[in-house]
């Protein structure tokens, strides 16, 4: 009896749960973490970086992509923090961090934390109300004060990026969502306009050394989103920094680990493994500040 009560509680606590007046898809699991997450951290009194904390507590969790595709027509806001891909990550971590700054420990408090970070200007609509490509993720947070992206004119942001998106609107059959909406497509393809032409300063791979410069520029726990050299995308992963002994290393959804980890390699011999990874850009959690 015992042993059947205890996989009961189990199945519910993984069996999805639907708020359908918040739009919302998520497994008492995952509230039941999310909140003792950031009951812990206030508990403690976390110290900085705080990104670094709660990410260092999804370490292991395996890398699924395609998680927010829930297969209905609408769009809802799925909380998984079991399975993670790249920017799932990044996100899970940053609503927690803005969380944890702002004293707020509710689920609740999560949700509306995630929403702003994923849907544009915080208003979940539809599926094109996601922030798909990621310089759109960082101007969209950046306007509401919850990011700031770190640049300079001086080295190591020698160069320049020129955003060029279009892969979405190029490859809607890669995309359920578009393949059979031609209203969805034409709204994607006008965000995609909307990003194209605009200019940003990254740190080329050359200049990714263990240098006091570096260091200076790129904090524990800041946000690494690579550029790329592929078609129609701007970037084409994200983590976080990590400063070692032997240099600068990225903690991320690895779909080459198949979970989350801190990569063995530095950042630079990391990046020098593929030929479109450019260089990073550097974005960092905005402080109650």
């Amino acid at each position: 009896m015992i042993l059947f009560l205890f996989l009961l509680l189990l199945l519910l606590s993984l069996a999805p749960c639907r708020a359908q007046q918040e739009n919302v898809v998520y497994t008492a699991a995952d509230s039941l973490w999310i909140a003792s997450a950031l009951d812990k951290a206030a508990r403690e009194q976390a110290a900085e970086p705080l990104t670094l904390y709660f990410a260092n507590q999804l370490l292991d969790r395996p890398y699924v992509a395609h998680t927010l595709e829930t297969g209905g027509k609408q769009e809802q806001l799925v909380v998984n923090t079991r399975e993670l891909d790249c920017t799932t990550l990044v996100e899970t971590v940053c609503a927690l961090t803005l969380c944890a700054r702002q004293g707020k420990t509710a689920f609740s408090d999560y949700l509306h934390m995630l929403t702003l970070l994923r849907y544009r200007q915080g208003q979940l609509t539809d599926y094109t109300s996601r922030l798909h490509y990621f310089t759109d993720w960082i101007l969209d947070n950046q306007s509401l004060g919850l990011v700031g992206e770190v640049s300079s004119r001086l080295y190591p942001f020698t160069d320049l990026q020129t955003i060029r998106v279009d892969y979405m609107s190029a490859h809607p059959d890669r995309y359920p969502a578009l393949a059979d909406n031609p209203y969805f497509l034409s709204l994607i393809s006008q965000s995609e306009q909307a990003l194209r032409g605009q200019h940003f300063r990254y740190i080329p791979k050359r200049n990714v050394k263990n240098t006091a410069s570096l260091c200076g520029y790129i904090h524990d726990g800041d946000i690494l989103a690579i550029t790329t050299s592929r078609r129609g995308l701007d970037i084409s992963h994200v983590g976080f920094a990590v400063w070692q002994s032997d240099g600068l290393h990225l903690l991320n959804a690895s779909s080459i680990h198949k979970r989350v980890i801190v990569e063995p390699m530095p950042l630079r011999e990391y990046l020098y493994r593929q030929s479109s990874r450019t260089g990073i850009r550097v974005v960092r959690v905005k402080s109650e500040e």
